[in-house]
């Protein structure tokens, strides 16, 4: 009988990127099997995170859905190559934790719920309504075609990106909805702090460097984690969004069959621009690209024309004399470019600018680190520059990280300084206690005076006053 690990598993082990699983799935393993129970009575549920899994998770999946009894686990060990059994016991490990195995006895099966409703998925049982109800045309008011729904959903998601890169920078770009720039601030990609305008952080700036639609699922998983405070029904919210990724692009449905959690959900999916309707009060919506790709590994969120080659490619060419040359028109491109490049010139199809000390002290400022500028200008390095090695020159990244080190020399840090001591001996009492409590900061024992940290301060003035108190 042949092995159960596919061809690609052995990728899986060679490439730690790979073998990270979803995004979604560490989230789904939290919640209680009586919540997973809910969600795998919906079959387009099923099918959404059957896509999620790995090759060898999907397989074993696979091989157990048209079982009518369990198979024995020594059955299914024999079916595994010994060096691939951690793989094997990894995969069996994840689908135990979704809830969508079951192991008793030493038998391995498939729950039940899960069972039945994959099966609905892929032979097209039941008539639950999982993948949507579909609109009758209407040649009245005829639906919005792709190439709409695409510049739609890119419209409404760069909006949102171009408000991070633009924040703090003095430019007035467009302002998502409120419902968004919260989202965002909860998520921890930008921050409001005394009442001034929202600010992109670290965070946030790292964020930008993810595919589309990882950046997507980072914003979903917070919206999930919000759900509980907004008392909406977090299954129910999980049923909206997998039901989203397996409709089909281009074609209207009905809301009648949607919860009241999920007529609600529509507001925040327009303005993230995964659904399209002609109005807030229609009783129709079309998924956009965004929805429909959620859990599919279909191309990504559709680009501005003329930009779709060098977003995949790459658009910069750095040189060793810090000039930056961007082959782009994309104005989010050009954006996140002037976080930390100090432009000088635009033309129609190319951005020139500079790396300088001032433009990286002002990334620096906000919260942009050296190897995250790093990381941007090898995502997104121009395919002439990976003919070299290394891709980018050493002296400017060295540079980059010089001057992140200037801006750290100096670190300040509240405490007390202990001085004044009698003698040498009481001076080195305190010293040692307070070692032993991990709280000196600095020391001079020439001077008999240590410093020592706010947090500290209580113990070792209790110490001293106990040493004084047993002399007197």
């Amino acid at each position: 009988m042949p092995s159960t690990l596919p061809d690609d598993a052995e990728d899986k082990n060679l490439d730690p990127i790979l073998a990270k699983p979803h995004a979604l799935l560490p989230f789904l393993q939290l919640q209680s099997a009586t919540a997973l129970s809910r969600l795998y009575q919906s079959p387009s549920s099923c099918l959404s995170i059957f896509r999620l899994l790995d090759a060898v998770e999907r397989q074993l999946v696979m091989n157990l859905l048209w079982l009518d009894s369990a198979i024995a686990l020594s059955t299914m060990v024999a079916w595994v190559i010994q060096d691939k059994k951690k793989v094997y016991d990894d995969a069996l490990d994840m689908l135990s934790k979704l809830h969508i195995l079951h192991i008793n006895l030493g038998k391995l099966s498939l729950k039940a719920n899960f069972k039945t409703s994959l099966r609905h998925a892929i032979t097209g049982g039941g008539t639950t309504g999982s993948f949507g109800v579909p609109a009758e045309k209407d040649d009245k008011r005829p639906p919005m075609d792709i190439e709409g729904l695409d510049g739609y959903s890119l419209e409404r998601w760069e909006t949102i990106l171009h408000f991070m890169v633009s924040s703090g920078t003095g430019q007035n770009p467009t302002r998502p909805s409120q419902g968004v720039l919260y989202l965002l601030q909860r998520s921890g990609l930008m921050s409001n702090q005394q009442g001034s305008l929202p600010q992109i952080t670290s965070a946030g700036f790292q964020f930008l460097l993810h595919p589309p639609h990882a950046q997507l699922w980072d914003l979903l998983l917070q919206y999930l984690h919000m759900a509980e405070e907004r008392q909406m029904d977090l299954v129910e919210v999980l049923t909206f969004f997998f039901m989203l990724s397996t409709m089909e692009l281009g074609r209207e449905y009905l809301t009648e069959n949607l919860s009241q959690t999920q007529k609600a959900m529509l507001d925040d999916l327009r303005d993230y621009g995964l659904i399209w309707q002609r109005k807030a009060s229609s009783r129709r919506f079309s998924p956009t690209r965004l929805a429909t790709t959620l859990t599919s590994s279909s191309p990504l969120l559709p680009t501005s024309a003329g930009t779709a080659s060098t977003s995949q490619q790459g658009f910069i060419v750095l040189e060793t004399n810090y000039r930056v040359y961007a082959y782009t028109d994309n104005p989010l491109q050009t954006a996140v470019l002037n976080l930390f490049v100090s432009l000088k010139y635009r033309f129609p199809n190319l951005v020139v600018g500079s790396i300088t000390r001032d433009s990286v002290r002002r990334a620096l400022n906000n919260g942009i680190s050296a190897d995250q500028i790093i990381s941007y200008l090898i995502t997104h390095a121009h395919p002439q520059m990976r003919k070299f090695n290394p891709l980018l020159p050493v002296t400017v990244q060295d540079q980059i990280r010089l001057w992140e080190l200037e801006k750290e020399r100096l670190k300040s840090q509240e405490g007390y300084l202990y001085t004044a001591f009698a003698s040498q001996a009481d001076y080195e009492l305190v010293l040692n206690y307070a070692k032993q409590l991990d709280i000196v900061l600095w020391e001079n024992n020439s001077k008999r005076c240590f410093f020592g940290t706010l947090e500290g301060h209580s113990n070792i003035r209790n110490f001293i006053e106990r040493r004084t108190s047993g002399v007197d």
